[in-house]
């Protein structure tokens, strides 16, 4: 599920609340899920927009390791994770 956005990044994790051996798999089918839902908007798009909307791309960053979560209070609460 999307957790959140850092600028351009958005985050996405597996695993969280209840471990999953497979955490890594799932996710990297996800980012090939996304990559191809995006190419596919974008050639959509690409008539409408110009031809330029067909050659943006998209990068996936993936992270395997421990997290801490918690609520962050402040002008807007919101939940964050830290990892290492």
């Amino acid at each position: 599920f999307k957790l959140g956005t850092i600028g351009d990044c958005y985050i996405a994790v597996t695993g969280l609340p209840d471990p999953r051996d497979d955490h890594a798999l799932v996710l990297a089918e996800y980012a090939e899920v996304c990559r191809r839902t995006f190419n596919e908007v974008c050639a959509a798009l690409s008539p409408s927009l110009g031809e330029d909307t067909a050659t943006l791309s998209m990068r996936f960053g993936i992270h395997s390791g421990p997290v801490t979560g918690g609520v962050l209070r402040g002008h807007k609460s919101r939940f964050e994770l830290f990892g290492d």
